[in-house]
């Protein structure tokens, strides 16, 4: 426990240094936030915020794995050190993908970023990877965890790789449709990687408590300068990253199923939209006052503040419930 502990203290300082280096260059680079004129009119004033800040969380989870690795190869856990590499840079392949669409939108001024096709493809072809990796690189076989019933099943190989893949981007596009309140998507996260982490120590899968104790590390630090009013917002980089992270980590846990109940939050705000879409190509009216989901609520008159604190409680008391039912 005290190694998790120090490896996600050391991931927190790096952040919080990191922000403080950056935020300042993203400040003179002019990478602002462009708010819709649909959206709340309490928006407006963020126009300019740096954004692309998923870059901290990304670096913090580089320096600090790979100086994890090295110590723990210096200390004669090769194997451990090995298995920690392959999923920070698959998870971080999500955080590319979302840095090229940020970086073509607001280095670039392309309004339009990285087309929505190049986008789903390079997050099809990091999934492939991934799923490749689990079956051939690991030997965690296709067994899945079902909850609730507390056993596994080993599923046939064309139905686990499609699964697999859409469990990845699903959850991936989830987090980044909740990323949309300042704090809200990196406070939901890391909430959700807390418990997938203990998961992790509960059954023993050492690398993955490890790499969720710097992956916590590393978002704490940039909520601090995330929180409400946000000096600094985390883009598709951030929000991609989490979201592949949070994928990565359910499925090398064997544990896909888990995140409808602990992942419920970016779930219903991801139906907000296609119910939204569905219901207003048919009859030409909205069901929300606007989607996703916070928004929402927003537009009904909470503050940003009681959105996150309120979606957050949410998300803790499913995790409590998902670790009573695994």
């Amino acid at each position: 426990m005290n190694f998790e502990i120090e490896v996600l203290i050391v991931s927190f300082a790096i952040s919080i240094i990191l922000s403080m280096i950056a935020i300042p260059i993203l400040k003179r680079l002019k990478v602002g936030q462009i708010e819709r004129d649909d959206g709340p009119a309490s928006h407006l004033k963020k126009q300019g915020t740096p954004t692309m800040g998923g870059i901290i969380i990304i670096f913090s989870m580089l320096i600090a794995t790979i100086a994890t690795a090295v110590y723990l190869q210096a200390t004669g856990d090769g194997e451990l050190a090995q298995n920690l590499i392959p999923i920070l840079l698959l998870t971080m392949g999500f955080g590319l993908i979302g840095f090229i669409d940020d970086f073509k939108k607001l280095v670039l001024k392309n309004t339009e970023g990285l087309k929505p096709s190049y986008k789903m493809l390079g997050l099809l072809v990091i999934s492939v990877a991934f799923v490749i990796y689990l079956i051939q690189g690991t030997d965690l076989g296709t067994e899945t965890y079902i909850p609730i019933l507390k056993q596994y099943i080993t599923l046939p190989m064309y139905i686990y790789v499609p699964a697999a893949i859409c469990v990845i981007l699903a959850t991936t596009n989830a987090v980044n449709l909740t990323d949309g309140i300042d704090g809200l998507s990196s406070s939901i996260s890391t909430i959700i990687i807390t418990c997938l982490t203990v998961i992790g120590m509960l059954h023993g899968v050492t690398e993955v408590y490890i790499f969720g104790s710097i992956v916590i590390g590393a978002i704490l630090g940039f909520l601090i300068f995330n929180l409400h009013p946000a000096k600094v917002f985390m883009g598709d980089t951030g929000s991609l990253l989490l979201g592949g992270v949070i994928s990565a980590i359910a499925l090398y846990l064997k544990m896909p199923l888990i995140l409808l109940v602990i992942a419920l939050i970016p779930v219903l705000e991801t139906v907000s939209v296609i119910m939204q879409i569905m219901y207003f190509k048919k009859t030409g009216k909205r069901i929300f006052k606007m989607a996703p989901l916070h928004h929402h609520f927003e537009l009904s008159g909470w503050k940003e503040n009681k959105v996150v604190i309120v979606f957050s409680i949410i998300t803790l008391l499913l995790c409590i419930i998902g670790l009573k039912i695994i």
